[in-house]
C-alpha cells in the first residue's frame, strides 16, 4: 500500500513539473531576460501646450508626438525599460511638474519649458533621451523620417542616432536619409546621456501627414524606434 502511495506522489509531482516547465517555455522572458532589463529611457514628447509645433490644418505636431511617445513607451516598458517621460499630457512640461508657475511672455514660458526638460533629464539620469518630433516645410514633395543628433553632445548620441535611422529604412520602409549632426538643438547637446531627436515624418507631405494621424501607423512608427533602440542597446553590451 505505501508503495502505490509512494508511486502516486511521483507522478503526481512529476505532472505538476512538466506542466509548470509547459507554462514556463511558452514565456520567452522564463528563459531569456528581458532586452531592456535594467535600462532607464526618457521620452520627450516635442512641443506641448500653447507651443504647438508645426501643423498644417487642424493637424498639430503636439498631439502627434504625444501618441507616438505613449505607444513607444507601452512598447518599451515591454522590453523591460525604466520609462519616463517630460509630459504625459497635452500641456507642456510645466503645466504638468511646475503648474503654478507664472511667465509674463510666451517665449518666457518656452525657455523655462525647455530648461524643465534639461532638468528632468540631468535629475532622472537615463542611459538615454529620446526627444520625439514632426517635421514640416513649405515644400510639399519631402517626406520620410531623420534622426538627428549634436556633435558636442555624448558621443554614442552618434550611434544611438544612427541604429533608429537604420530602423526606420528597414522596417518602415519610408526613407533614405541618414543620422544627421545637428548643432541647433539646445537639449540635444545639455542633455548628459546618448540623445537625438526624431524626426518621425513631414506634415506638410499629405500623404505622410494622413499616415502620421493614423494610430495604427504611430504604432509602426513607435516599434521601429524601439528596435533602434534595442539594436543600440545590444550593440553596446557586446
Amino acid at each position: 500500500m505505501k508503495r502505490w502511495f509512494v508511486i502516486c506522489l511521483l507522478f503526481v509531482c512529476s505532472l505538476g513539473i512538466v506542466m509548470y516547465g509547459v507554462k514556463a517555455s511558452s514565456d520567452r522572458n522564463f528563459f531569456m531576460p528581458a532586452e531592456l532589463g535594467g535600462v532607464k529611457i526618457l521620452i520627450d514628447p516635442g512641443h506641448g501646450g500653447m507651443d504647438g509645433g508645426a501643423s498644417s490644418g487642424d493637424v498639430v505636431e503636439r498631439d502627434i508626438t504625444l501618441s507616438i511617445s505613449h505607444e513607444l513607451k507601452k512598447r518599451l516598458e515591454k522590453k523591460g525599460a525604466t520609462v519616463i517621460m517630460t509630459r504625459t499630457q497635452d500641456g507642456d512640461a510645466l503645466a504638468e511638474h511646475a503648474p503654478a508657475e507664472k511667465f509674463g511672455t510666451t517665449r518666457e514660458r518656452k525657455m523655462a519649458d525647455l530648461k524643465l526638460r534639461e532638468s528632468i533629464a540631468i535629475s532622472e539620469k537615463p542611459d538615454m533621451f529620446i526627444s520625439v518630433h514632426v517635421n514640416a516645410i513649405p515644400e510639399e514633395r519631402w517626406r520620410g523620417s531623420q534622426v538627428f543628433y549634436h556633435p558636442g553632445g555624448d558621443p554614442n548620441g552618434e550611434f544611438l542616432a544612427k541604429a533608429i535611422q537604420e530602423s526606420f529604412q528597414t522596417n518602415l520602409k519610408n526613407t533614405e536619409r541618414v543620422a544627421m549632426a545637428i548643432k541647433g538643438v539646445y537639449l540635444l547637446k545639455k542633455v548628459p546621456t546618448p540623445a537625438v531627436l526624431v524626426e518621425t515624418g513631414f506634415l506638410s507631405n499629405n500623404e505622410e501627414r494622413a499616415l502620421l494621424i493614423d494610430p495604427a501607423y504611430q504604432g509602426k512608427v513607435a516599434d521601429a524606434i524601439m528596435e533602434g533602440i534595442v539594436e543600440f542597446h545590444t550593440a553596446d553590451e557586446k
